[in-house]
């Protein structure tokens, strides 16, 4: 036995498994003395604002769209694709069409499903609101605010594992964003421009896609179950590409979120005529 054993200096191990208590300290929540509990405050707080902020977007049903009477052809991310039957009472429906002709609802009820759904399983979030809601843990070195570990085994946390699924169907949202941002040049009855507006679409697509490739899923798809780079060239070097990104995954969650709540406000201001978009060439 050593010295630090002797003294209890050295933390005991608790091995963790499913159903069994947690470890932690007994008497005190946490031996730290620093401020810990300012990164799950501000997590929750960025997070709940965010939702109840879409929230709010996605049940306006109307200002997601500004149209050739202002020239312009600008569409909120939290709306696109419009493809519910409501899309049709607006002037410039998307150009994929009607395909939800059963839906009479507001179009973002529809289609925030996946992205939301993507960032609500994304790795990440999960340790984001694991700690900021979930209190599990709040954060290193302080007591989970449960009593036993049940893992990602139980309802409806389970449901994590469909996360590589919606990233699927995210980068084909990507796409749809992309075209946005591509007609947002033009500008009905005044040719090829670009304005504000047209510079806001470019950013959210950019920021989104960013985020998604840089998603642990994507990084796993391009570079996992390989024994050997050397024989799948193309694939390591996808690895390769998006690992840097991968690092940063933290910072692009946070920007991309942030950023495509903005994009739907900015058009949300034009289209109800509180702010002008400003043409810049």
């Amino acid at each position: 036995m050593t010295i630090a054993q002797e003294q209890g200096t050295i933390p005991q191990v608790v091995p963790v498994e499913i159903g069994r208590p947690r470890g932690g300290p007994k008497e005190k929540r946490t031996l730290r003395t620093d401020r810990w509990w300012i990164s799950p405050a501000v997590t929750a707080t960025v997070l709940t604002s965010f939702v109840a902020y879409a929230t709010f977007a996605a049940f306006q049903g109307k200002d997601y769209y500004v149209g050739a009477k202002m020239h312009r052809d600008l569409i909120s991310p939290f709306y696109s694709p419009c493809i519910a039957e409501s899309c049709q009472r607006v002037a410039g429906s998307h150009p994929l069409g009607i395909w939800a002709s059963f839906w009479n609802f507001s179009p973002a009820l529809l289609i925030l499903i996946v992205p939301l759904g993507f960032r609500l399983t994304c790795y990440y979030y999960r340790k984001a609101y694991y700690r900021s809601f979930w209190q599990s843990p709040p954060a290193c070195g302080v007591a989970d605010g449960h009593r036993s570990y049940t893992g990602e085994t139980r309802f409806p946390l389970i449901l994590h594992n469909v996360h590589r699924y919606f990233l699927y169907l995210a980068l084909l949202f990507n796409v749809v964003l992309t075209m946005d941002a591509v007609l947002a040049f033009n500008f009905p009855g005044q040719g090829i421009g670009f304005s504000v507006g047209t510079l806001v679409l470019c950013v959210n697509a950019a920021l989104l896609w960013i985020y998604s490739v840089s998603c642990h899923a994507c990084r796993h798809i391009c570079g996992g179950q390989i024994n050997e780079f050397s024989k799948h060239k193309i694939r390591y070097r996808l690895w390769k590409m998006i690992t840097p990104l991968n690092a940063r995954h933290m910072q692009l969650a946070w920007v991309s979120l942030v950023f495509v709540a903005l994009s739907d406000l900015y058009v949300r201001l034009v289209a109800s005529g509180i702010i002008h978009d400003y043409k810049i060439f």
